[in-house]
Parts: structure tokens; sequence; C-alpha cells
């Protein structure tokens, strides 16, 4: 197929207004599910599944698999780019992602024997942007992250033992699609090992009843400093 075959096949596909939302939804950067994308497209989640078949075959979405939960996502940062040029040329905002979370599990809570919540976004996309994790995989939530020479520098003067870890029968590192945010948190034997140390620095405190984890402000201050981030 030829590259002008393909630029009108892509545009159909962004085209359909149902489409059209769906993809505007997502560009927040916040995975959501079949049925959440059915509501905010306006048709009916045997339609939504539909569209979003033909958008995941122009590559212009893509599923992410987290346990028995299926989310979708854009594909990439090329399709995020295109879809905010033709939202500059509409002329229309972007919508806004509202969590209905409530705040005390939002915030952090652990997820399994990892830290979750808004808390352990922050740290993971700061770990990104730092060059501290690379993937391994394609990038889908699921596969691997590899510390770069800075992570593993980074990591080692926080306290970790990451030849320790290496040394467990379980995944390193992978990117753990956050229940409340919809954005990956650190999961995997580092995952298992930031949030003990976030516990024994007593940066968190565990709630005894729930997953919740409390975040004294001393403790935010603290940990945000140790991984070089300032407050908001």
């Amino acid at each position: 197929m030829n590259a002008d075959n393909h630029l009108a096949r892509i545009a159909g596909a962004i085209a359909e207004p149902a489409r059209a939302r769906m993809l505007c939804c997502l560009l927040d950067g916040h995975a959501r599910t079949s049925t959440e994308l059915s509501v905010v497209a306006e048709v009916s989640p045997s339609t939504a599944s539909a569209h979003l078949a033909r958008l995941k075959e122009e590559q212009l979405v893509q599923l992410l698999a987290q346990g028995k939960h299926r989310y979708y996502q854009l594909a990439d940062a090329n399709v995020a780019a295109a879809l905010e040029a033709l939202l500059v040329v509409a002329g229309l905002p972007r919508p806004a992602f509202k969590p209905n979370t409530p705040d005390r599990l939002r915030n952090a809570r652990t997820c399994y024997d990892h830290m979750a919540g808004t808390v352990a976004v922050r740290l993971h996309d700061h770990m990104t942007a730092q060059g501290w994790l690379t993937e391994a995989g394609d990038g889908n939530v699921g596969n691997e992250y590899q510390l770069t020479p800075a992570g593993e520098q980074g990591v080692r003067a926080l306290g970790i033992d990451t030849a320790a870890l290496r040394k467990l029968r379980r995944r390193f590192a992978c990117p753990c699609l956050d229940w409340s945010e919809r954005k990956p948190h650190v999961g995997g034997a580092l995952g298992a090992a930031l949030l003990q140390l976030a516990l024994k620095k007593g940066w968190v405190a565990q709630d005894l009843d729930s997953r919740a984890l409390a975040v004294p402000p001393k403790g935010q201050r603290q940990m945000l400093a140790a991984f070089g981030l300032s407050e908001v």
C-alpha cells in the first residue's frame, strides 16, 4: 500500500465521530476500558468493540492486558502528536480525565507487594524521564523494564541491592497499569523493593485495615527529595 492510500485509511478511521471521541479521550495518556470508551463515544459496548478493532487494525490504539482486565491507550507518541495537531485545527480542547477512586486510596496504596496510586505513578514517570528505566519489549503493559547505568547508580544510591533483586525468581521490573491513575507504576522485584524502602524510611505507613498507604507531609518531602523531585 502506498503512502496516499495508507493516509486515506487512517483518516477514515479517525473521521468516524464515535472513534474520534474515543481517540480524543485517550489523548490524556490514561488507559480506558472498552466499556468506558463506549460511554464516551455514546455507542453500545458491542459497537465500541468494533470501533476499537478498527482503530487497533490501523495501529492508532493498542490493547493492554492487566490481569483479567483489558484497557486501550494510544499506540504511541506519533499518534498523539497527529491528534493534537488536528485538535488545533478543529479549535477544540481535550477532555480531562476524572478518576472516581476515593482520595485515600488514589494517593497511595499497595498493589500486591508494590506501591500504587498517584505517588507511585509520579515516581515511575520521574524514573522514566530521568532515563533510569528502559523498556525491554515493545512498550506494552506486561513487558519488562531494565535499569540503565544511570538507573543502576540511582537505585543503589537509594540503598536498594539490585544484584540481590536479580537473583529472585520473578520479573526484575515491569510496568503495572495503575487502577486509579490508568498510567503505569513500577511492579516486579524493583517495585516491591521501592515499597519496602519507603516503609523502612518512614516515607509511607501501611494501613492495617486496607490497602491504603498514609503519606505524612514529612515522609512525602523526604521521599521526593530522595528522588530529586520537588513538591507540587
